[in-house]
């Protein structure tokens, strides 16, 4: 059996994308099968990708999350430093070649433990019109700019990183208020539930 260190070696950033794409196929499998035909990656290399990624994740002697993301993904495109509380961090930027106006993003504490990791919007990318539930479609925006445009939103209980969600009000396109759950995959919206 490989090493963790041998692992991440032959992990490609496309790779990683794959995880991304296995996770979303739960939701949203027609668009996961769109992208892997239109670049000729069959099934089973996403597969493959995902069974080594999660090999690394859960190895007993594999890297923690910061160096796993650094191995696989190389040095990050930006390093913006935030506040989060009491807490100096910084966000790490890495470009992805799937969704050009995203970026994948790590939150990284001063003590370099990871809090989120995730999909956002690239800085130069227009940010979504969300006004209504009609524009909630799937992959069309981040959970950052889901949980802005509808306030108050509430987390709901998720498996994080791969998986959250957030509950809010919205209106559709008649103006009527209805109560919204989404659900999304690594930070990009995946789908919604509407009720009310």
């Amino acid at each position: 059996m490989p090493t963790p260190k041998r692992l991440a070696g032959t992990f490609s950033p496309l790779d990683f994308q794959l995880v991304l794409l296995r996770r979303m196929a739960d939701h949203n499998a027609d668009l996961v099968d769109e992208i892997r035909h239109e670049l000729g990656i069959p099934l089973t290399r996403m597969r493959e990708a995902n069974r080594r990624w999660q090999a690394m994740i859960h190895s007993p002697h594999g890297r923690g999350a910061l160096s796993r993301y650094h191995a696989v993904l190389g040095e990050p495109e930006s390093r913006t430093p935030r506040r989060v509380g009491d807490l100096d961090c910084e966000t790490w930027h890495w470009p992805v070649s799937f969704w050009p106006e995203l970026r994948f993003e790590l939150l990284v504490s001063d003590k370099r433990s990871v809090g989120n990791e995730w999909l956002v919007r690239a800085p130069d990318a227009p940010a979504p019109d969300l006004r209504t539930l009609e524009d909630l479609t799937p992959w069309s925006c981040t959970v950052e700019e889901v949980a802005g445009a509808f306030t108050p939103a509430h987390p709901l209980e998720g498996e994080p990183p791969a998986r959250s969600g957030l509950a809010f009000i919205a209106p559709d396109r008649n103006g009527v208020r209805r109560e919204v759950a989404a659900e999304f995959a690594w930070g990009l919206l995946q789908r919604v539930a509407v009720s009310g």
